[in-house]
């Protein structure tokens, strides 16, 4: 368990992404980037003492740093690093009990529901998966059994938004924790501890990292109670990063308020092509005008970042066009500095029931742009070859 020191809360977000966490003075060097401390084990000075480190799952310098630099992205106080978002995601359910029930929102990432549904409900806990586009929503599913709400927003991929502010106000009077997925947003754009969301997720592969080498987690808290447990249960079960991933992780945070802006900038300008486009059914991207939440997306968020889903229709147009782009590299994942492309039925919703997933919106014709930091201008000219090898509109 990491806390942050106050100095690291008292500058702006780039400033933050550069120096929070990370404390030269306190290597013998004088080293301006965390060292990596490969090692699993410390030395210690005497039976019974030992200066703050015993054994790496526990504790390691490089992941203190990063844990200390996430909590302070996200305005927390505590800090915790995991071996992929789906630990992170893990661990936060583990601060469960059986017999517990759980709110989720219909559209959350496939693994989300996977272990939700497949792994979770096998232990007890009771999962309920609603539209939290619309808080009365959640609030019809409360029931006395309810410890927690988990929210993506906006969701992956139909791009739904949860309004964090009255999801906040509802948990806090009914005493449940408010869990927040935000790794498409990102802290740069989006802040839900300020919101009021107790505890917030990121898969750190993505946009935090940001540079398709890594693969990682992190929760952030305010609440020292849950904070402790979360320690607890990151230690217990030890699906910690290593110390190479952990200064990865870090390197690539100190360019994230640089490529967020870009992300955004492009995303913009590509959605509005796509609107635009006769070969584009449906455009989802909450920076839209006619995007049905966008007053809230302008409300709680401060840009609207790269991810974009495009309705094309049918399966064949959708594989058309996964398989013609150039630039965008069909595959899982998203949040690097390339381009990607992706099926989302068929990748990352795959293991999602198909009544859940039309139920959704989520189409065999639906494909899922994460927009780079190339060029705008090559990454539409890109689309629009790929586009245009479907044949007439």
């Amino acid at each position: 368990m990491t806390r942050v020191l106050p100095e690291d809360l008292d500058t702006r977000l780039a400033t933050r992404a550069v120096h929070a966490g990370q404390r030269p003075e306190e290597d013998p060097a004088g080293a301006i980037m965390t060292p990596i401390y490969q090692t699993s084990t410390y030395q210690q000075p005497a039976l019974g003492e030992h200066k703050g480190f015993e054994y790496a799952r526990t504790r390691n310098p490089t992941r203190d740093a990063l844990e200390r630099n996430l909590a302070a992205l996200e305005g927390a106080t505590h800090g915790f690093a995991f071996a992929s978002g789906m630990a992170a995601t893990d661990a936060v359910l583990r601060l469960l009990s059986s017999g517990d029930h759980v709110i989720c929102g219909d559209n959350v990432y496939g693994g989300t529901h996977r272990i939700m549904t497949m792994v979770l409900e096998r232990f007890g806990l009771d999962f309920s998966f609603v539209d939290t586009r619309d808080i009365g929503n959640v609030e019809a599913a409360l029931t006395e059994r309810t410890k927690m709400v988990f929210v993506e927003t906006p969701t992956n991929p139909m791009m739904r938004l949860t309004d964090i502010r009255a999801a906040a106000e509802l948990c806090r009077a009914r005493d449940v924790v408010l869990v927040v997925d935000n790794t498409f947003a990102t802290p740069v754009l989006q802040r839900p501890i300020e919101l009021g969301a107790e505890v917030v997720v990121h898969s750190t592969t993505k946009y935090i990292n940001g540079h398709s080498d890594v693969v990682g987690g992190a929760v952030l808290t305010t609440s020292d109670d849950l904070a402790e447990q979360l320690g607890f249960i990151q230690n217990a079960a030890g699906a910690v990063p290593g110390p190479l991933d952990c200064w990865l992780t870090l390197r690539g945070i100190k360019t994230l308020p640089v490529r967020m802006a870009q992300h955004d900038r492009s995303g913009r300008v590509i959605a509005q092509w796509a609107a635009e486009h006769p070969k584009v059914e449906r455009v989802y991207y909450p920076g839209l005008p006619d995007h049905p939440q966008h007053e809230l997306a302008c409300r709680q968020m401060s840009g609207f970042g790269g991810m974009i889903s495009l309705e094309l229709g049918s399966l064949e147009r959708a594989r058309a066009v996964a398989n013609g782009t150039r630039l965008f590299a069909l595959a899982e994942s998203l949040g690097g500095v390339e381009s990607l492309i992706g099926h989302p039925a068929s990748m990352t919703h795959a293991s999602v029931p198909k009544a859940m997933r039309e139920e959704m919106g989520l189409s065999d014709g639906l494909i899922r742009l994460s927009v780079g930091i190339e060029d705008t201008e090559d990454l539409i000219a890109d689309l629009e070859q790929a586009l245009q090898a479907t044949g007439a509109a």
